[in-house]
């Protein structure tokens, strides 16, 4: 049985500095929409630090091969993969239900998966884990080709969002259920390349 762990949010005070702050240097416009900072550069470092040291303990001896969802996760997974100890085939895979900053039920599989995942353990490695839209697709698409072992690290998850039995094994960060950007999140393709989170202002 594949074992759930949640990492806890350690951002509370962050989460009140976002909504109290009126500080102009910590608000940014992407499009039509203003963001201001919600969790700094050092605190999602070190949230990487932790996922990648668990998945350094638990893959050490047997490691899986990774799963990059597009385009939002690809800057957490070169953060993650600089700080893990072990050897590991990299794939990418790309899917979208986002519209704006609304998560829709209709799921586009715009990049196929490539390798051959059969008997194989696989870690998808995700920028967000609201609804569970995205990673229920993966599960269904990666168990009808045969992977033997099915688990997730994710940047940010949002727990109250979250609407699915399927267990999510590593958790950077938990956020509210509010749209967020920076660090491979984006809003209408703004937004990807910020050192910080920003939470729609």
């Amino acid at each position: 049985m594949i074992r759930l762990k949640y990492y806890k949010c350690r951002f509370k005070k962050t989460a009140t500095f976002a909504e109290n702050s009126k500080n102009v240097n910590n608000i940014i416009q992407l499009h039509d929409k203003k963001f201001i900072k919600y969790i700094p550069e050092q605190e999602i470092d070190q949230a990487i630090s932790e996922v990648a040291a668990q998945l350094n303990k638990d893959y050490g001896d047997d490691p899986p091969l990774i799963l990059v969802t597009l385009n939002g996760a690809i800057i957490f997974a070169a953060d993650l993969l600089k700080k893990l100890h072990f050897s590991s085939v990299v794939s990418c895979i790309k899917l979208s239900s986002y519209q704006g900053t609304q998560s829709t039920e209709n799921m586009k599989t715009l990049i196929g998966l490539s390798e051959d995942v059969k008997d194989k353990r696989v870690l998808i490695v995700e920028d967000i884990v609201d609804t569970g839209k995205t990673y229920q697709t993966l599960v269904d698409l990666l168990s009808e080709k045969g992977a033997k072992e099915i688990r997730i690290a994710t940047l940010t998850m949002k727990p109250d969002a979250y609407k699915l039995d399927l267990p999510v094994h590593y958790v950077g960060i938990n956020i509210p259920d509010k749209f967020v950007v920076g660090r491979g999140l984006d809003y209408n393709g703004l937004g990807r390349n910020l050192n910080d989170i920003y939470q729609c202002y």
